[in-house]
């Protein structure tokens, strides 16, 4: 989560929403990484999940990422639970919760929803304050 928290604050220098994502291999091994770049690249897709999960597949040369962990600073939204589900990762560790449009357990549960055809596990609020701080630094200068 250390390092999904400095890739937050460096899409915040650019004027992104600070959040950061990995995708680790079963070992552990850092297989992609991820930040924010709607911003910067006129991507609405351009969450760090979904980053995070192209540079992934990337490097292990298949889309299935199965025994995968996704990391993440802030609970996926629907798209992103859904680019995790469609990419068959294994486990989603999050640090805030998205009280507005999280899709791991708040709002919806898209990734543990019954008729979905793969079910992700997920560990909520590991570093919790901090990751809720750097969103909370970002809107406060931003409105």
């Amino acid at each position: 989560m250390g390092r999904a928290l400095e890739l937050a604050r460096e899409a915040a220098l650019e004027g992104d929403v600070p959040v950061g994502a990995l995708v680790l291999g079963p070992d552990g091994a850092v297989w992609g990484e991820g930040r924010n770049t709607r911003e910067r690249d006129d991507d609405p897709t351009g969450h760090a999940e979904v980053v995070a999960l192209r540079a992934a597949a990337a490097r292990v040369e298949t889309w299935r990422l199965e025994e995968s962990t996704l990391v993440v600073t802030l609970e996926p939204c629907p798209m992103c639970a859904g680019a995790a589900m469609l990419a068959r990762v294994g486990r989603i560790v999050l640090g805030a919760w998205d009280p507005k449009l999280g899709a791991c357990g708040s709002v919806w549960d898209v990734v543990r929803d019954r008729r979905a055809t793969h079910r992700i596990e997920v560990v909520g609020g590991v570093r919790e304050a901090e990751c809720r701080q750097v969103l909370l630094d970002f809107f406060a200068d931003h409105r």
